[in-house]
């Protein structure tokens, strides 16, 4: 068993004075993979951190009068007490101003610099530096940043460049030859279709104009760009090119890098380049997951919609929280957080179906056999089927989690939980109590209810790391052996004569309209745009007899370029279209009347004309936010407004 190794990363996060729940999302399911691999024997390498280096960070202390690692310490505190909060479970936490950190970074520049593949010459351009991106002339929208909408600047700089356009044949290559190398396979399309095949430029990998960062060894006016020091993180985290490289013999490649799916290009275009100069293996997966959006928005700090995750967890526990952000959003989609979604999942999923579930047995444990498991095996037709459900799911869960796939892995245990709260309906054990005679069939009823929720709970234990141990305390459990992950192979584990113990409510229901007001009060949402609806009323009240409307009636529709991501067909309705869009850093989703002129293969990444300020509302019970006008077949930048 413990020569399985399992290396996972998270991204090394940007320190940020606020903290949303979307922070959480991917640690939260690096943390529930790194959980089920230990839970199945396997050495585990979990890595997390912060990227801390940068001239947005420089500038930001600078504001503040501090030094920008005296800014960066005490947000660094914050992450590290969030994480504790999450219980998240890394076994290392890389911040990249650590000196081990810095070193081998100079010594990886310092052996492409030396080998030909990083050279100096000057770069001349327009950088944005919040995203800490370089931009082209043609690539800005309106003279700013086309991903944040910010300033941009130009600058002029002597720096050194990576020769990634020498790599691109070879990504390519692998990338083909590795089909699981990237997931989902959309990310996989994307950066072959939209970046590879187009042509690599070499990439500006040094700066002369600030100072926060790693300085180049043999040019000291010169520090290490961004993307060569964050991404070095996930190996020099274990000792690459230190005076001890046992953890990075032992650990690497990783298994899998988990990251948003606004920096996938970097960690499967840059970082395997830098890899293959530097003749190191390649990760053997990057996964590319969605957005947690907020009212049809990318959830950011910049745009005021931010949930404060610590205040959540305070509010519903730590395991509601965590269940919501693995079964709400299919890995690798874009998810909608919402307070209703919230407290529905919770009062539906955890109060009325698990938590219901083990009060109930437990109750009746201790009402019909004062509190002692009773050793009775049913064979009847009800008893059988719940045995056949139940012993069907541990291999189901284990091969959806294998892929990341925790949304589904969860739905077939809550199968498990549902047909475990039908057998107590179709047994009716109230029923069989009021007859002696039916001892021996209600005795068999709750041994196979208890036995059921044992191996619900150890299922649970990568996903709730608080949960299952509250179970075990109400069914008695106290032998690891009836709660070893690999017992959930064997029906009957359940030790007879155990003793159950009452408890409270492991999720007590919520009232969802007091809970909604209180919770609205936490959001800081985004500003509502113009009600559109409003403006054409008001269009329509002073419309002239001909019905023409003025310029200034018309300069209130906002018009922007978005590019289809996903787009798929409405059950029942055959002219809809349910699209999902790229609008700037925005994400919009539109359900949309032209299925009789596209079909959805032929919509996707094709460019339209976006009504976006149009007041939201559903379509065959689906929300959609605007009116697409047009489709284009021109490439035009998403977020681009139509003048």
């Amino acid at each position: 068993m413990g020569n399985k190794t399992y290396y996972i990363t998270t991204p090394i996060y940007y320190p940020s004075d606020k903290l949303h729940i979307g922070h959480s999302y991917t640690t939260v399911a690096a943390d529930a993979v790194a959980r089920y691999k230990r839970l199945k024997g396997y050495d585990v390498m979990f890595l997390t951190g912060t990227d801390e280096h940068g001239q947005k960070i420089q500038r930001k202390a600078e504001a503040k009068g501090v030094t920008p690692k005296q800014y960066v310490d005490e947000i660094v505190d914050g992450i590290k007490d969030l994480w504790k909060l999450m219980k998240i479970t890394n076994d290392r936490f890389i911040r990249t101003t650590d000196k081990n950190h810095e070193e081998a970074v100079q010594k990886i520049f310092k052996k492409l610099y030396d080998q030909g593949d990083i050279y100096k010459s000057e770069y001349e351009g327009w950088y944005c530096t919040p995203c800490e991106s370089f931009w082209t002339k043609t690539q800005l929208v309106d003279g700013k940043c086309p991903d944040c909408g910010r300033e941009v600047e130009l600058t002029k700089e002597e720096s050194y460049f990576f020769r990634l356009s020498k790599y691109q044949d070879r990504l390519i290559k692998f990338i083909e030859e590795n089909p699981e190398f990237i997931q989902p396979v959309s990310r996989q399309n994307e950066m072959l279709n939209n970046f590879l095949r187009p042509g690599l430029e070499d990439l500006c990998v040094s700066r002369t104009t600030f100072n926060w960062g790693v300085p180049v060894t043999f040019d000291e006016k010169h520090v290490v760009y961004v993307w060569i020091d964050a991404l070095s993180n996930y190996i020099t985290a274990l000792g690459f090119m230190s005076e001890d490289e046992q953890a990075y013999k032992k650990y690497w490649p990783a298994d899998v890098h988990l990251v948003g799916k606004e920096i996938v290009r970097f960690h499967t275009i840059i970082w395997p380049a830098m890899l293959m100069a530097l003749g190191e293996p390649l990760p053997k997966q990057i996964y590319g997951h969605g957005w947690l959006l907020l009212e049809g928005g990318k959830m950011s700090k910049s745009k005021g919609n931010v949930v404060d995750p610590v205040v959540l967890v305070e509010k519903y526990g730590l395991d509601a929280i965590r269940y919501f952000l693995l079964r709400e959003v299919p890995f690798g989609s874009d998810g909608v957080f919402s307070n209703e979604a919230l407290i529905n999942r919770i009062n539906s999923d955890l109060a009325n179906d698990l938590g219901n579930l083990v009060s109930r047995t437990v109750a009746m444990i201790d009402k019909y056999f004062d509190g002692v498991m009773p050793d009775e095996r049913l064979e009847g037709d009800f008893d059988q089927d719940l045995k056949k459900v139940v012993m069907e799911t541990p291999p189901k869960v284990e091969q959806l989690l294998d892929k990341l796939q925790f949304s589904s892995a969860l739905t077939e245990i809550w199968k498990v939980i549902s047909r475990t709260n039908k057998y107590i309906d179709e047994t009716m054990p109230w029923a069989l109590a009021k007859d002696e005679a039916n001892k021996p069939r209600l005795a068999g009823v709750m041994y196979n209810l208890a036995e059921s929720l044992r191996i619900v709970s150890i299922l649970l234990q990568p996903f709730m790391p608080e949960t299952p141990e509250k179970i075990w305390n109400q069914l008695g459990l106290t032998d690891k052996k009836t709660i070893d992950w690999d017992s959930t192979q064997n029906w009957g584990v359940y030790p007879a004569g155990t003793k159950v113990n009452k408890g409270d409510v492991i999720f007590p229901r919520i009232d969802i309209k007091k809970e909604m007001e209180e919770l609205e009060k936490l959001t800081v949402q985004q500003p509502e745009k113009k009600d559109q609806k409003d403006a054409v009323k008001q269009k329509e009240e002073k419309a002239s007899p001909d019905g023409f409307i003025s310029i200034e009636d018309f300069a209130k529709i906002d018009l922007r370029v978005a590019k289809v991501l996903e787009a798929e067909k409405v059950e029942g309705a055959d002219k809809l279209l349910k699209l999902k869009l790229e609008m700037g850093e925005e994400i919009r989703q539109v359900v949309s009347g032209i299925a009789k002129h596209y079909s959805p293969d032929e919509l996707i990444g094709k460019f339209v004309i976006l009504v976006a300020n149009l007041k939201p509302v559903k379509l065959k019970g689906i929300e959609s936010q605007g009116m697409i006008l047009a489709a284009l077949d021109k490439a035009i930048e998403s977020g681009a407004k139509v003048r």
